[in-house]
């Protein structure tokens, strides 16, 4: 079961409350996290907080917020006391209650998975188009262009003299695109003429032994391409994870889950630096805490992201 707890330093509370005067003020540790923690015109607001603020209210303290970037951040500063509490989404985990007292869990909670709107939406043609800009396509049409080029300067130079040989211009202009044409055809095995002096044939016959290996190379890395745009838009549920580039928050439960699942990770120290590697495409998915996905989703991500599969490891 993945709870998120006020972690409360409860025995500290009461050890404090019958050994020595009541605390005026006490400080907190938290961090933030939307819906949990956040800041608003200035003052921090979100569930937590609201939590925090009706407990203190309760026990008669007042409450000095010290803000940590990250979990790990937050539990050190319990740790060493420099806050008494902490306070935001953290979840209770075995080892974790090993070294800190947890409070009664206060939210029920699980991993979820948020992809890009255009995920798993995208047609075959747009998974084409997809691949085309990719560098390593663009690298490939530039061998491609190189390879035509050399041959044809070759074919260029040996024909260009003999009279009713391959090229109609003798000239460089247009002979050469003449000669880049026929090497051009030859790479894709529809070419209708050969040159006519015997060193071109020579050349001729190497470039198209040539041509047939690197057609079946260009073919492979191609189709490989393909298939891997379309299965970066194939997310429907955890079962999907594996062997999939997730980004996560460094540090948390979810990261050892995907780990466990066989899934290729990328740690971000705060949440909205994983989102952002989602709209620039350099992940498949986001996998963290079902509430606070859920809360970008419907706010800050309306139209961007959203949410696919229900709510795993609870």
């Amino acid at each position: 079961m993945k709870v998120l707890s006020a972690f409360l330093f409860l025995c500290l509370l009461a050890s404090s409350s019958f050994a020595q005067p009541r605390l005026e003020s006490l400080r907190v540790a938290t961090r933030l996290v939307k819906p949990f923690v956040f800041e608003e015109k200035g003052m921090l607001t979100g569930f937590s907080i609201e939590l925090w603020n009706e407990i203190a209210k309760q026990i008669g303290v007042k409450t000095e917020y010290i803000v940590k970037p990250t979990v790990k951040e937050l539990l050190a500063s319990v740790k060493s006391q420099e806050t008494i509490v902490g306070i935001a989404a953290i979840s209770i985990t075995a080892d974790r209650e090993i070294q800190w007292d947890f409070s009664q869990p206060m939210f029920d909670a699980g991993l979820q998975i948020l992809v890009s709107a255009q995920a798993g939406e995208s047609s075959f043609i747009g998974n084409i188009i997809a691949g085309i800009f990719t560098r390593d396509f663009l690298l490939m049409i530039g061998l491609v262009l190189l390879l035509i080029a050399i041959p044809a300067h070759i074919v260029w130079f040996l024909e260009r003299r003999p009279a009713g040989g391959l090229l109609n211009h003798r000239s460089y202009f247009p002979g050469i695109f003449e000669a880049a044409w026929w090497a051009a055809a030859t790479l894709a095995t529809q070419a209708d003429q050969m040159p006519k002096s015997a060193t071109a044939r020579i050349v001729a016959v190497i470039w198209m032994f040539s041509s047939v290996v690197f057609i079946a190379y260009f073919t492979a890395s191609v189709t490989s391409n393909l298939t891997l745009q379309q299965l970066r838009g194939d997310i429907k549920g955890p079962e999907d994870l594996p062997g999939k580039k997730i980004a996560s928050v460094k540090g948390s439960t979810s990261v050892d889950y995907l780990r466990q699942h066989n899934a290729e990770v990328a740690e971000f120290p705060k949440v909205e630096e994983a989102y952002e590697a989602l709209r620039q495409g350099e992940v498949n998915a986001v996998v963290y805490d079902a509430p606070v996905l859920l809360y970008y989703a419907a706010h800050e991500g309306k139209g961007k992201v959203h949410i696919v599969g229900s709510v795993f490891r609870k």
